[in-house]
Parts: structure tokens; sequence; C-alpha cells
């Protein structure tokens, strides 16, 4: 193999300290990639694969592909999306300046639960980076969004600490999970991680989550003692919080100073929902199409600012379990309901927030440029407006918001002042700063642009000197700056002097001072971008140094932006104040379901009431016909409970909730074929964890229950799992539990507690009618064979079901019927054609003479 150059050679050492990272590595105005990783990124990114060794033999050739700096992000998006890790290599030093070889190092690692840039992000949601420690069945559980500065942690353990560490899991859904001890050997979490939540798993060494080290550094990090952050007890979480934040200091190559405080929240603050329960009831994504549209979070989120986009999701994810943190959400709630012109007004308002979390984020990392800097300068505007109108406004949570809300002016100013309207992309190519910030700064662009008034002081000084009133400065290429003496009046030139052209009508001369203005002017465009760059950096350091401000007035604004958009959306949809208390209480009058009836374009949603409590209505068995809109009911009553538990009004007349202290759904099912699991197994399995987890405080929605095996199977394990959750013994939770298996309404006579409802129906003939209102008592019918025609079964299917079912109903014994070759049939008994369902739908009583001659027509027709 040929020797390697210089360059190259720094190449692969640079390589070899990553390995696993795709390097970027900065040649001039590109990022060059080299062997193997010019291969893969050239597949990926479809670059063109080119060497620089084209007069080498083929086969000591060096792959490289490369992309153009200033458009680099794109393409590291489309590698990180794609699960790989990108290293930056940057030049450390000015090339023209360099001797020898330009140092070069890596400034950053990126992945997919560290990027920064508005580019590459969701800013409707948060990008956490997860770690989860395990040791001796206690796992510790840390999150983090470097793009914001959230930072929080949790801890389970006992029999059910894995279901906890992946319930958080999906609360948070990561983009890249880092795991340790414990962790790093469970099947079930990997297989969760991969199957699941599809996000980036990585195995950290022993030595990551050294207990010493760890808990160092969490204490150096957020500037208190573990016992102030409550963790002195549980090692778990900090040595999981400690090696997170080391993670994330060697991939940023920069301190974390925007992460602040670390939140530490125990199970039983917010309600819990598995991932199942939050699949099923499609809070952020529909289950078929995995698309916001159609979801809860699509009805919900009209927020204006991308703050209040992320609060509200996070709010979404983490419903409250205390009436009076409910209560003074939806005191502020009901108070901007009512104030329509102010709620307008801060609507308008909200509307010129910028990103102030994450465009601090940038600051912070030094990753920010001008237009991120003029991004925050604007942003801020609103804000002394914001703060005169929560001035206005009597709830205690608005009081809470005004304390966090600073008006940011000085910032503002500061950036007015400093960045021009304007700004170019890069920070290192000057015309950022704008003409008056700094004197130096200006008095080099005044000798760039011709320096005109250092020429005038110039001759001001020299005319004042010499006494020559007709010297003048001027500049010529060849000679570049000169004094030019007319020929009578030479004799009053000094000595200091130097003569340098003879002209007809005069003598041209330098000075010293001309030729150090020569100098300057060389050397000053260069200077001019050098001190761009020291004046942008020294406003950026100012910024960062005010990020605490920046952030508790993010936090403000995007709460005041939630609780502004909930008040819209309840006057926009009619939707009512929830009473919130402990009292087990679950009673919604005329409840509609949030997304269906935004969906529904042309006709109304038939609303329904519900009567749940822990007494005498635990239990509510649901019958009739499917398509009828008995899981619509089921998932309403889940997600008004849900809604109001995070502070929102609720699509109904009246409403009363009794804190649920989880949500257990088990509605529709597939096979789990990646494992081998069928859909039965995939039903059991969840009603296992539900029967498992649930307390009386509970909401359980099952639907269909044992229906993926033999009648008698199904019907016995529902009635089991029936009885097991009306038990109070047992479980005793609110139930919405919907069946097909008539006979299990014979339960209300057995069980206190248990009641019956069903869907009301209108029967015409042949035809049925879903009136989608839930009344009480058990279905007549399951009108199965009627909803199986209204799907388009085959008429002859269809005649032929009934035939079967009434023979199957009267005990009859069912024979096989043998039709005809020809298959022909006589009108009178052609039960499975068009021809007879319409005879059958005739009303010929009340028919008029003209009516029945037109009806006999199209009967001609027919047939």
């Amino acid at each position: 193999m040929a020797e390697l150059t210089p360059m190259m050679r720094q190449y692969l050492e640079i390589k070899e300290r990553h390995p696993d990272c795709i390097l970027f590595f900065r040649l001039g105005d590109f990022y060059e990639m080299f062997a193997d990783d010019a291969k893969l990124a050239s597949h990926e990114l479809d670059l063109t694969l080119t060497t620089r060794d084209r007069g080498k033999e083929k086969s000591e050739q060096v792959p490289m592909c490369g992309v153009p700096y200033h458009s680099a992000e794109s393409y590291i998006a489309r590698l990180v999306a794609r699960g790989y890790k990108v290293a930056i290599c940057e030049q450390m030093e000015d090339p023209a300046l360099a001797k020898g070889l330009v140092k070069r190092d890596i400034t950053r690692i990126v992945t997919p639960g560290t990027v920064i840039e508005s580019s590459m992000l969701d800013e409707s949601r948060n990008n956490y980076f997860a770690c989860v420690f395990g040791e001796g069945g206690r796992y510790g559980l840390s999150f983090c969004d470097i793009s914001t500065g959230a930072f929080y942690a949790t801890q389970a353990e006992g029999a059910e600490a894995m279901e906890r560490v992946i319930s958080e899991l999906g609360r948070f859904a990561p983009a890249e999970v880092l795991r340790g001890g414990d962790a790093a050997k469970s099947e079930e979490l990997t297989r969760t991680l991969q199957e699941r939540l599809s996000c980036c798993a990585d195995l950290g060494a022993d030595e990551l989550f050294a207990p010493q080290e760890t808990a160092q550094l969490v204490e150096k990090q957020f500037g208190k003692p573990l016992d102030e952050l409550g963790l002195t007890e549980r090692p778990e979480v900090w040595r999981s919080a400690g090696a997170l934040l080391r993670t994330l200091c060697e991939l940023q190559k920069t301190g974390l100073s925007h992460v602040r405080e670390l939140e530490f929240y125990v199970s039983g603050r917010f309600m819990e929902l598995d991932l199942s329960a939050r699949r099923n009831l499609e809070l952020t994504e529909t289950m078929r199409a995995g698309e916001k549209r159609g979801s809860l979070l699509w009805v919900l989120d009209h927020t204006k600012t991308a703050m209040g986009s992320r609060m509200l999701r996070s709010w979404l994810e983490k419903p409250l379990l205390s009436p009076k943190r409910i209560n003074a959400r939806l005191d502020a709630v009901e108070e901007l309901t009512k104030n329509s012109i102010g709620r307008d007004e801060l609507v308008h308002m909200l509307q010129d927030v910028s990103d102030y979390e994450r465009v601090t984020a940038r600051i912070v990392t030094g990753a920010a440029n001008c237009r991120d800097l003029v991004s925050l300068g604007n942003g801020c505007e609103p804000l002394p407006e914001l703060r005169a109108a929560i001035g206005g406004l009597h709830a205690s949570l608005f009081g809470v918001l005004l304390d966090e809300l600073d008006d940011l002016s000085d910032l503002r100013d500061e950036i007015r002042n400093a960045i021009v309207d304007e700004p170019p992309f890069s920070v290192r190519e000057g015309g950022m700063i704008r003409d008056g910030y700094s004197e130096e700064l200006d008095q080099l662009r005044d000798i760039v642009s011709g320096g005109k008034g250092t020429l005038a002081r110039i001759e001001a000084e020299e005319r004042e000197k010499t006494g020559i009133k007709t010297l003048r400065v001027g500049y010529n290429r060849v000679f570049g700056y000169y004094i030019e003496v007319s020929k009578g009046q030479t004799a009053q030139v000094p000595e200091t002097y130097i003569r340098k052209q003879t002209l007809t009508t005069g003598e041209r001369y330098i000075t010293p001072e001309l030729k150090e203005l020569e100098r300057t002017i060389l050397t000053a465009k260069d200077r001019i971008t050098a001190l761009e760059y020291e004046l942008f950096s020294q406003v950026r350091q100012h910024l960062a140094d005010q990020s605490a401000r920046i952030q508790r007035t993010a936090r403000a604004v995007a709460a005041l932006d939630v609780l502004t958009n909930f008040a819209a959306l309840a006057a926009r949809q009619n939707y009512c104040r929830p009473e919130i208390d402990l009292s087990g209480e679950l009673h919604i009058t005329d409840g509609r379901h949030p997304v269906v009836e935004q969906v529904l374009k042309d006709a109304l949603f038939v609303p329904n009431d519900t009567a749940l409590d822990c007494g005498a209505n635990r239990v509510a068995i649901l019958t009739g016909p499917n398509m009828a809109g008995k899981s619509t009911y089921m998932r309403q009553v889940a997600l008004i409970v849900l809604m109001a538990q995070m502070g929102c009004f609720v699509p109904a007349r009246t409403a009363r909730i009794g804190v649920v202290d989880r949500i257990f759904t088990r509605i529709g099912a597939s096979d789990d074929l990646a494992s081998g699991q069928s859909t039965f197994m995939v039903e059991m399995t969840e009603v296992a964890e539900i029967l498992k987890h649930a307390t009386s405080h509970s909401l359980l929605i099952l639907d269909e229950i044992g229906r993926g095996t033999s009648t008698f199977d199904g019907m016995a394990i529902a009635r089991a799992v029936l009885e097991y959750a009306a038990d109070k013994k047992r479980i005793g939770a609110k139930t919405l539990f919907a069946t097909h298996y008539h006979e299990l309404t014979d339960i209300e006579q057995e069980i206190e507690g248990v009641r019956n409802y069903n869907i009301a129906v209108r029967k015409r003939g042949a035809d049925i009618v879903f009136l989608r209102k839930i009344v009480p008592g058990a279905a007549d019918d399951s009108y199965g064979v009627e909803v199986a025609r209204l799907a388009g079964l085959p008429d002859k299917v269809v005649s032929r079901a009934r035939e079967l079912l009434r023979a199957l109903e009267s005990g009859a014994p069912v024979r096989t019927v043998r039709v005809a070759a020809d298959d022909q049939i006589s009108i009178m008994s052609m039960e499975n054609d068009a021809l007879r369902r319409k005879l059958e739908s005739l009303a010929i009583e009340t028919m008029t003479p003209i009516e029945a001659m037109n009806a006999l027509f199209e009967l001609k027709k027919m047939l």
C-alpha cells in the first residue's frame, strides 16, 4: 500500500477514536468522507463516489465523497434519521495562517438524541435522550432534551418495575436510549425499544455508571447536593442521571449550562398510561397510519408557539392526579373562556413569539448564528404586552406566570443594537454587526469603504500643521495614498515628507502615517471579519449568561399559550368545565368523542351519558351490533377523563370526574407475528397486565374480551374477567365492558354494581338503522347478519346465513344446501335477491295508485 499523506494520517487517527461514527472531515468549504464512510454516505445520501488518488492503481485508490459545509445540516439530518451517528471534525485554525498541516478535531457528535438544529427537529415535540440503569430489581430513569434544557428523572422498583420502566419510556418516547446494569441485560426492554418504540438503543460501559463519579456529576450540574435533589436513597437514579450527563457532554464537546433543573418525580404524581392505552386511545397519532391527524392531539393543539405545542403534548402525556393543580388550570381556562376579547388579544400577541427554548440551547452550546439571535430579539417584542395582559387576569395561575415571565427588554435591545435586521447565515464572513455598535469596527469599515473620513481628517491636520491651504490627500493604485502640494507651495513642505512623484502642477509625497494607513486598509477586511465575530461572540455569551431568565420566561409563555388554546377550543367547540374531585364518581351528560365529532362533516354526533362510580354503578356491560358505536363511546369516556385531568374543558354538557389514577384499554388486537403471538395471546397478555395493575381508582375499557377462541372458552374467560374487575375485594374499578356474549348480561342480576346498557337500533324490515344512543338494558339481538349485509357480503351468503341462524336458534339440525349447476331460482324463492328485498320494503297499504305504478315499473326494470 502506498504511503499515506499527512492529511490522510490525520483523518485515520481521528476516525480511529470514533469508529462507530460517520466522520465529516472539514477540508476547505466541504465536509469530506473517506473509505467505508464514503461508501456508506454515498449510498445513503445519493452522493457521487470519487477519489483523490486518480494517478494510483485502482486497488490503492481511497473512495471519497463530500458535501458543502453550508448545506451540511440537511445531509446530517438524513443520516441521523436513519440511526447513524455523525462526528463533525472542524479546522481548528485558519488555513491561511497555519504552518504545515491544519489542526483538526471533533467539535461535536450528532446522534438522534443530541440534535439541536431547528431544521432537524419537530418543533411541536421534545427530543429526549433517555438513560436506564438497573440494579437489584430497582431502576433509575433519566430523560434530557438538550434542545430545550429539560431534565426529568424517576425510579421504578418492586415486582412491577420493568412494566413501569416501559411505561415511562412510552410516555417520553425518546429518540435514543442508553442502558446500563440490569437494564442492559433485559430482553423485554430490548424488544420493547426495537419493536414498539423504534428508537436508537446503546449499551453503556460499566465505568460510565460508577457511583462516586456520577454523584459528583449530578451535584455539579444542578448545583445541589443529592439530598436536596431527593436522590440520596436512590442510587440508581443518580447513576442514570450522571451517566446521561457525561454522555451528552462527550457528544456535545461543550458544557450543558442550560440544563439547570432536575425534576425528580415519583409514581402517583401523574396518571399512568401504558403503551397499549396510548396507542388504543390514539393520543398523539392514529393506530392505522401513525399520523397526527385523527388523534386527540390533532384536536387539542392549536397553540401559537412551538414551546406551547411541546408543553401541550407533555400535559397530554402526563395528566395530573391532584384536584388542586387541575382546578388551578381550569380556573385559568374558565377566565379566558369568558373573556373573549382578552383571549383574542393574547392569541394575537403569542403569534409573534419565537422558540426561546431551542434558540437558548443553541446559544449556550455555541451553535447559534446571528439569525438565531435576531429571532430571539424579535420574539421578545410581545413580552411587555403579554405581561400587561396577564396582570389584568385574576386566576391564581396567572399570578404565578406573571412572576416567571420577564419582558427581557434589555436582551432585546442588546440584540437590536448589535445585530443587523437581516444578517447572513454564516458568522465567519462579516456583515452582521450594526453600524454604531463598535467605534473600532466603524473606523475599519470607513477605511475599507474608501477611507473618506480618515483621509479628510489627515488632510485637515496636515494643512493646519504646514499652513499649506492647497494641500490634499489622494490615492492611486501605483503609489497608494499620497499628499499632493502645488508647485508654488513646495517650499513649505516639512522635512518629514518623502517625495514620491513630480508632476507638472506640483509634487506628491508620502508620510509614515499614510504608509500605516495603507497597511491598515490592506488588513482591514480581515480585521473586520474577525472583529465582527468577536463582537457576535460577546453578545452570544451575554445571552448565554442570561439563559436562566430566558428559560423561565419560555416556560411561562408556553403555559399561557396552552391555557389560551384550551379556552379558545372550549369556546369554539362548546366544551364545558368538568368538576374535579376525589369522589371516584364519573358522571357525564351528553358526552361527545372529541375527535369523531371533528371528523364528521355531513352528520351530527349523537351525545351520550355516562354514570359510573365505585358503588352501585361500577361496571357497565355494553351490548349491541358491530358498527353501532360501542368502541367510540368507550374511547370517548376515557378521553373525556384524560382531558379533564389535563386541565382542559371537555366535550359534554356537564361532567363530574373523580380523579382516575390509571386508564387501561383492551380495544382491538392484531397478531404479533414477529414474536409468534396470535391475536388471542396478545389479548390475554394485555388483560393479564390490566388485572395485575388496576386499582379501585382506575378506569378499565374492555372491548370484546375472549373473542379469539371458541365460543364457550371465550364466554367463560370474559365472565371471569368481568367478575374479577367488579369484585371490590379484588379490583372494584370503574369498568366499561363491551361484549357480544349476550349470556353475560345475566350478571346484572347476580353481582351488585353491574349494569346493562345497549346501543339503540331501529329495524325496518331487513334494514337496520344505528341510532348511536346508549340506553339501559341488554340488546335483544346482535344484528350480525344485517351488519354483514351492510358490509357488502353477497346476497346469497347473507340469505344462507339467515337460514342457518333460524335453524340454530330453533335447535333444528343444520343441513348443507347443494345448488343446481345452472343455479336457477324462481321469483318466489329469491330470498337472496335484490328484487325480493325491494318487494319486502314496499308499504303497499300506504301507496297511492301512481306510486304503485312507479314501483311496479321499477320492479320490472330490475327483473
